[in-house]
């Protein structure tokens, strides 16, 4: 039976992993793809599938929505506040730059009701056909 202690260094040992081929993936990325990807929340009702992605600053007309196959696309771009270019950085948190993210949609077919951006969160509606 382990330990706390040795549960708590597997652990510790598997996110240093994950972080490894994270920083991995983006050392070894092209620059002509997207320098980050959206957090999302994908849940499903009955008839419909709804689509959350966390986008902040970035203003309707700069994100792109397409579908490739069974994968929903959302891809844009994300420019530094004007403000920004004269002033002294203290800390960047907030993703800036080209963004791509790829959802595999679950099995069906779907229309796209609708999709808006509003207070920094896209929402794409898809309703599921017959």
């Amino acid at each position: 039976m382990p330990t706390n202690l040795q549960v708590w260094m597997w652990a510790e040992a598997c996110e240093a992993l994950a972080r490894a081929e994270r920083l991995q993936r983006e050392f070894f990325r092209p620059a002509a793809q997207s320098n980050w990807e959206p957090p999302i929340d994908v849940f499903e009702t009955e008839g419909e599938l709804w689509i959350l992605a966390a986008l902040p600053g970035v203003a309707a007309p700069a994100v792109e929505i397409g579908v490739d196959g069974g994968v929903l696309v959302i891809s844009g771009d994300r420019r530094p506040p004007a403000a920004q270019r004269a002033a002294t950085i203290h800390r960047l948190e907030i993703p800036q730059g080209r963004f791509e993210r790829r959802i595999a949609l679950p099995g069906g077919r779907y229309d796209l009701v609708r999709h808006d951006v509003r207070d920094g969160c896209l929402t794409i509606v898809l309703r599921k056909r017959g």
